[in-house]
């Protein structure tokens, strides 16, 4: 499945970590195991607001960790990977990594992933 792979806008992740649980609850992974997680980069001031220094950025970036297998049953049935259907902020996308890749140069704030082959 390294053809396929996730593009995960950032920009526009609320960090509601839908598919954090989505994920947990497809794969049935116990306490302490994830395949998805959302990670803090934040809080941090910006610099450029013109507030003095009362302009804050916070991003929620959703990273798969190893035990990601970009749901190949559910993607084997025709279906997209748990997270990227429960994405209550619509950030997530699912395809072969040479479009997502076309995507990606198109946008700042993005991270494309794929699983280990």
């Amino acid at each position: 499945m390294a053809e396929y792979g996730l593009l995960i806008d950032y920009e526009y992740c609320t960090g509601c970590e839908t598919c954090v649980v989505a994920c947990k609850e497809e794969h049935g992974f116990p306490v302490g195991k994830w395949g998805i997680r959302v990670l803090d980069d934040g809080p941090w001031q910006k610099d450029d607001s013109g507030e003095g220094g009362n302009c804050f950025n916070w991003n929620k970036i959703p990273v798969p960790t190893d035990l990601c297998d970009l749901c190949a049953g559910r993607v084997a049935a025709g279906k997209e990977p748990t997270c990227v259907h429960h994405c209550q902020a619509f950030c997530m996308k699912f395809g072969r990594i040479e479009e997502l890749a076309a995507e990606l140069a198109g946008k700042p704030k993005q991270v494309l992933w794929a699983p280990c082959a």
